[in-house]
Order: structure tokens, then C-alpha cells, then sequence
């Protein structure tokens, strides 16, 4: 797996998490204390985001750091 892949799996999956709450990236960002710069960055695979940040970000999702990591769907090779 491409080092990229992870990042854009893993932003995909927030983005997902996101939405099911109703969230808009700038709600989302203001719950999470984050830029929504930034934020939408994660999201895309853009950022290579530090263990703090996706604690951060499961917390406030209110789901275990693990999940952040489920239902990936890999590009067949």
C-alpha cells in the first residue's frame, strides 16, 4: 500500500464519521478545535496527522481511536 493511500483512506473515513453526525467540516472543526483549513486538508490525505490529533479527533467523534482505522476500502491492484 502506497504511503498516500493511507492518508486519503484515512481522511475519507473521517469525512464519513463526520457526515453521519450532520456535521459540516466548519461545525465539525469547531467541535474538534481545529483550523477548518486544516481539517478539510486531513480529509482530502493531505496531512500526515500526528497520534494527538487523530485521539483528538476520535474523542470527538465520541468513538475509540480504532475505528478511525475501520472499513477501509483499498484500490485493488
Amino acid at each position: 500500500m502506497d504511503k498516500s493511500d493511507v492518508k486519503v483512506l484515512f481522511g475519507r473515513r473521517i469525512r464519513e464519521l463526520r457526515k453521519a453526525r450532520g456535521w459540516s467540516q466548519e461545525e465539525f472543526a469547531l467541535h474538534v478545535d481545529m483550523d477548518r483549513s486544516y481539517v478539510g486538508s486531513v480529509e482530502r490525505g493531505e496531512r500526515n496527522i500526528s497520534l494527538e490529533n487523530i485521539c483528538l479527533i476520535a474523542e470527538t467523534l465520541e468513538v475509540p481511536p480504532s475505528e478511525l482505522f475501520e472499513n477501509w476500502r483499498l484500490a485493488e491492484s
